[in-house]
């Protein structure tokens, strides 16, 4: 049973560390990409616009049609298009 429980405590620290380290990673990540960003908001780019592109790039074709679609209708019916 003890030898049971020390490869439960051994798995359970290397996940917990794997798991850290990953972390560490992901906010390394995000500055860069952070820091990007504001490289591109220095050279006179809008980082909306930016962000939105990014959003729409990880669509299919399909569903970014059917949602613009969807918008040009609600705009129509607000009368704003």
């Amino acid at each position: 049973m003890a030898d049971t429980q020390s490869v439960a405590a051994d798995q359970l620290k290397s996940i917990i560390e794997r798991i850290e380290r990953l972390e560490e990673e992901k906010k390394a990540l995000s500055d860069d990409i952070k820091d990007v960003y504001g490289e591109a908001k220095a050279n006179g780019f809008d980082t909306k616009v930016l962000r939105k592109i990014i959003s729409l790039r990880k669509q299919d074709r399909d569903e970014r049609m059917e949602q613009e679609a969807i918008l040009e209708l609600y705009l129509q019916a607000l009368g704003m298009a």
